[in-house]
């Protein structure tokens, strides 16, 4: 899967989680979502990119999730 469809993918996944009023739950649920229902090979090749290029395409977020995402 491309790099840019993961970020975008992961961005969705983090504006829905966004809007909840508990920050530090958000940002489990969303790295919760992301160990749950990506498959181990778009998780890998998201942290690679991530690794490669920064996390600048993230949003705050997914930024604070992915170091949870095993």
């Amino acid at each position: 899967m491309k790099p840019a469809n993961l970020i975008k993918m992961a961005n969705q996944i983090g504006d829905f989680f966004d809007a909840m009023p508990n920050r530090e739950q958000a940002v489990k649920d969303v790295a919760a979502h992301l160990q749950r229902n990506w498959e181990p090979r778009m998780r890998e090749a998201l942290h690679a990119y991530v690794y490669e290029t920064g996390d600048s395409e993230l949003s705050k977020i997914v930024r604070d999730a992915l170091p949870l995402v095993k």
